[in-house]
């Protein structure tokens, strides 16, 4: 990581007491792809304010895992249907995934 690069840390929603927001959309990003460790943390919590600020979120369902298949099942679940947020939300594959 270079001195320019911005860098997040925070707790679930990577969103909170962070300048996540103002980094993204000053620099014109309107679609984040999120990717994780902790799919019933960080991952669902960041997409989910993600997409309530007003981003389009990409997940990759192969490219997050959870420590249970329960957790990622639901994660994924929950993002797919929950209200209002699951409408930003897409989520595929990581070699669906084209710049």
């Amino acid at each position: 990581m270079s001195g320019n690069e911005p860098f997040v840390q925070s707790w679930l929603d990577k969103f909170l007491n962070s300048d996540l927001e103002k980094t993204l959309k000053d620099k014109g990003i309107t679609t984040i792809i999120i990717t994780g460790l902790a799919y019933n943390g960080a991952v669902l919590y960041t997409s989910g304010e993600a997409a309530l600020k007003g981003f389009s979120v990409v997940v990759p369902v192969d490219a997050v895992t959870a420590i249970t298949t329960y957790a990622e099942q639901f994660s994924v679940w929950q993002l797919g249907n929950a209200p209002i947020i699951s409408t930003k939300i897409t989520l595929t594959k990581s070699d669906m995934i084209k710049f």
